[in-house]
């Protein structure tokens, strides 16, 4: 586990290396099977959803989308869920998604949201099942506990990973959780991880940072900064980058 500001990330030999000033704080390999296969072409984000999600990770991650789509027309995006059936999501705000698993189209990336819902989801064979089928000609995110589900897939093993960092009252944090129910994860706090075909976002508002950085990834920085600037995001966006790292592992390549 990390309790470390990260100042600077150095990468040898295909290693991450996560320095503290200079000295070495913990290396860990970055698998060449998370690489992406297939370049970004489709312009299509699809959004994992299932009961006690918490509405705001669809805020921030299908609102943002929704704005994004004034600054890039051709992206799309839609909701998946399991089955063809109206979803719960905490509090009790319902929605209808999109599409199941068995008509789900291709995409460009497939984002897993987070919520209450995550501890009964990260047991669902068929959600493991459907979140590894993407991997890897689609690039694979999470945003807060999303994250813990996707580490019950195994795609975080061997890999630097993010959630929420911090637990509600006395509860455990679900950073901590994700570093001793997945020991083969190193759990870092950061505004996000990527690792090229899998990225992993904080939590609760931070699922807006994941969103504009995945904007980045398939249609260029201009584009995120202009759905930063067009959600009134730009100067929050800034900050979090500041007071928190993002660690992005293809700087070594």
């Amino acid at each position: 586990m990390f309790h470390l500001r990260i100042i600077d990330n150095w990468f040898l030999n295909g290693k991450l290396m996560i320095l503290s000033g200079i000295m070495p704080i913990k290396e860990c390999d970055v698998p060449t099977s998370h690489k992406l296969e297939a370049s970004a072409a489709l312009g299509r984000i699809a959004i994992f959803v299932y009961d006690d999600v918490e509405p705001i990770d669809i805020g921030g991650t299908y609102g943002v989308f929704s704005m994004a789509k004034r600054v890039v027309p051709e992206l799309t995006f839609f909701t998946v869920a399991e089955a063809d059936r109206v979803i719960e999501l905490s509090s009790g705000l319902r929605m209808l998604p999109d599409y199941s698993f068995a008509n789900c189209p291709d995409a460009d990336a497939l984002i897993i949201c987070g919520g209450p819902g995550w501890i009964e989801q990260r047991e669902n064979p068929a959600v493991i099942a459907f979140i590894k089928s993407r991997a890897p000609a689609t690039i694979v995110a999470s945003v807060c506990t999303g994250g813990l589900i996707l580490a019950a897939t195994g795609l975080l093993d061997g890999l630097p990973a993010t959630t929420r960092r911090r637990g509600i009252g006395d509860e455990e944090s679900p950073l901590d959780i994700l570093g001793h129910a997945h020991r083969k994860t190193n759990p870092i706090e950061a505004l996000l991880v990527d690792c090229g075909g899998i990225v992993t976002g904080g939590g609760v508002s931070l699922a807006i940072d994941t969103s504009l950085h995945l904007i980045g990834k398939l249609f260029g920085a201009a584009a995120a900064q202009s759905t930063a600037k067009t959600i009134e995001y730009d100067a929050a966006w800034t900050a979090n980058k500041q007071r928190l790292p993002v660690i992005d592992t293809q700087l070594a390549n």
